[in-house]
């Protein structure tokens, strides 16, 4: 089987595109592959977060991979800050990164430009605190978004250049880019990705939303004045947007879209798709509920933490005794 790794921040509320364009799809592959998901809460404190907000959004990002579909049974759940490993590697990784590869981390540059002189030396040390993430488990496939290519590059880097210093320790993961995910836009800006930190919160589905919210957002989802539901990105980029959306959540292909709604408005489409996502999230939101209080989620987190901190403890002694970082 092979191995794959991905984390999530916890670091605002997941969102419709967090579901469709990744989570879904980790729930799919958890079946044929040896897989590790992960709550990375040190990737957060890269940037300044209210302890108690922190703690409290880990326990509720465990509770929603969960909800999501993850089988605790099939694959490995954990937080990254209970596993000491990813630190520890983080730190050789980042002896082995050059400044200036870091400093040209598209990331970096945005976040850094609008901090001014205040930058944290954390946002500079992300990438190498994200290879240590993926080498640790021998990863053979890490799932990612375009926004994450870059990571993914300098990861492959990194564990080039210490197999050529210090021996083949780690295994050089591929990027597996939009692997069956669904790209799904903002809805009040249909060129862009949907995003959960966006300050317009009427352009973003959140996986918790309710059922009147979502409603809401989509009855008032950016269009056009042509009134005739097709797929075209370029000309109608809106509702382009909901026709993804709305195949994703039916499994229907867009020409089965177009021909349903074929001479009928853009208020009976939006209606339907606003249905359609109600009803995928709604099992969601109420599994959810029923984890997030629940005992049972620390006991799920702590056999997940055990059984991550196995086997990332064995690659973690490979790389001290190549790097000769051991006593006896």
């Amino acid at each position: 089987m092979s191995i794959i790794f991905s984390g999530i921040q916890p670091s605002g509320n997941l969102t419709l595109g967090n579901y469709l364009g990744a989570l879904r799809n980790f729930t799919k592959v958890q079946h044929d592959n040896e897989c590790y998901y992960c709550v990375v809460n040190q990737h957060a404190i890269t940037v300044p977060q209210d302890p108690k907000l922190l703690h409290q959004r880990t326990r509720e990002l465990a509770a929603i991979y969960l909800a999501a579909g993850l089988d605790p049974e099939k694959a490995t759940l954990f937080v990254q800050s209970e596993v000491p490993e990813h630190a520890q590697l983080g730190w050789i990784m980042t002896t082995l990164s050059y400044v200036g590869e870091l400093e040209r981390m598209t990331q970096y540059k945005d976040k850094a430009s609008k901090r001014g002189d205040s930058i944290p030396a954390g946002l500079l040390t992300y990438p190498p605190l994200m290879a240590a993430d993926i080498l640790l488990y021998q990863t053979n496939y890490v799932p990612v978004g375009d926004d994450q290519k870059q990571h993914m590059e300098i990861t492959r880097d990194l564990a080039q250049r210490f197999n050529r210093l210090y021996g083949e320790v780690f295994t050089i993961p591929q990027i597996l880019l939009g692997h069956d995910g669904t790209r799904v836009m903002s809805l009040q800006e249909p060129t862009k990705k949907m995003s959960k930190s966006d300050d317009n919160t009427t352009a973003t589905i959140y996986l918790l939303d309710n059922p009147k919210d979502i409603e809401k957002k989509i009855k008032r989802a950016q269009t056009d004045s042509e009134n005739t539901v097709r797929y075209d990105i370029d000309c109608q980029p809106g509702i382009s947007n909901l026709i993804e959306i709305l195949s994703a959540v039916t499994d229907k292909t867009h020409e089965e879209i177009e021909a349903a709604y074929a001479g009928k408005g853009y208020g009976v489409f939006k209606k339907d798709v606003a249905d359609a996502v109600i009803s995928v999230l709604e099992p969601i939101q109420n599994r959810y509920q029923e984890l997030v209080g629940d005992p049972e989620l620390d006991r799920i987190l702590d056999a997940g933490a055990a059984k991550a901190h196995a086997k990332a403890s064995v690659t973690y002694e490979k790389v001290c005794q190549a790097m000769g970082l051991f006593r006896k």
